[in-house]
């Protein structure tokens, strides 16, 4: 393949290389031996400058910062066939896309692993009454701070909210312990519920029935508020609720009442409605309520794996193949 019959390409995205480089020398490098890439990186504050020279644009390779598409951005590059995004969720810029045709590929399988091993790790932990050992040690100062069942993981019930990319990644870590893994989806079928051995339940029978549950719904407007009081107060004795999904699908009121009446219970969020929550919140101060800056997403060298999707689904669409990570309108609607 000449220069000449290379894909015009440019990289489109605003990340700062200190948080891991999703593009690193070596990504570059490949991308420029697959297409006629553009010099720059373009973002919002420097397209203007640049939109002059991307007529010719086919396909951009995105990550976080990736530019949100008005008419001015379609207009200068009329060409534009196709956005492989190293980066998971798309909701921000991908319907302008979508309704334009341009192909959209998200690597967001490949950002469901590092949610899905936090999760691993918070649920194993759970297991063994840590979180909540770990406040009453601090309190009593005593061997009696472990002085209440902990079943460990052999047998115990997991439950999970969603079955998408996340779900099903935490899904396949879990295979390696002896776990009931129960779930509440309303897309999941029962053939796939099979297939990932899982067994389809009720939202209210998730959190009545599961010693540890995660939260990976898709936040969408039908999704926003589900995550009521009702719900957190029928958990189980020392059941921990752990979320990674989104903050606004938890009723913050009603989880923080519930966990003053109940001191049993843990909640893990990395998560919250706002983000973070505000200085004076009473989420900050109640010992079972655990908040972590978002940190469940792709950091450091992982990111890697992000660009190296996106290049390989990439190849596929220039070889003729099927795509394997192509978010369609329908994906979207749905998609977390």
């Amino acid at each position: 393949m000449t220069s000449e019959q290379k894909p015009k390409a440019a990289l489109f995205y605003n990340y700062p290389a200190g948080d891991g480089d999703v593009y690193p020398q070596v990504a570059r490098d490949k991308i420029a031996s697959l297409t006629d890439l553009y010099p720059e990186v373009i973002h919002t504050g420097n397209f203007d400058a640049h939109a002059a020279h991307l007529a010719d644009t086919e396909v951009i390779f995105a990550t976080w910062g990736m530019v949100c598409f008005e008419e001015k951005h379609f207009k200068a590059m009329p060409n534009l066939k196709a956005v492989f995004y190293a980066a998971g969720n798309v909701k921000a810029f991908a319907q302008p896309l979508i309704d334009n045709d341009i192909i959209l590929v998200s690597a967001w399988q490949a950002n469901a692993i590092p949610v899905a091993e936090m999760c691993l790790s918070q649920i194993l932990l759970s297991l063994r009454g840590y979180f909540r050992s770990v406040r009453q040690y601090h309190e009593i100062q005593n061997a009696t701070a472990k002085a209440y069942p902990r079943s460990g993981v052999n047998g115990e019930t997991i439950g999970m909210l969603g079955m998408g990319k996340i779900g099903t990644r935490l899904r396949y870590l879990l295979k390696d312990y002896p776990l009931k893994v129960i779930a509440y989806d309303p897309f999941l079928t029962t053939e796939r519920a099979q297939e990932l051995d899982v067994e389809a339940v009720s939202m209210e029978a998730v959190f009545a029935q599961s010693s540890v549950l995660c939260n990976h719904i898709p936040d969408i407007p039908a999704t926003r508020s589900v995550l009521t009081e009702s719900l957190f107060r029928s958990m189980r004795d020392g059941a921990t609720f752990i979320n990674t999904g989104r903050g606004a699908q938890v009723v913050e009121e009603d989880l923080l009442r519930v966990m003053q009446d109940r001191p049993d219970l843990t909640a893990l969020l990395d998560v919250t409605d706002p983000e973070p929550p505000t200085p004076d919140s009473a989420l900050w101060k109640q010992p079972n309520i655990i908040i972590s800056p978002h940190i469940g997403g792709t950091i450091g060298d992982e990111v890697t794996r992000l660009s190296d999707l996106a290049i390989a689904e990439f190849e596929r669409w220039i070889a003729g193949q099927s795509l394997q990570q192509q978010v369609t309108a329908k994906i979207l609607e749905t998609m977390g």
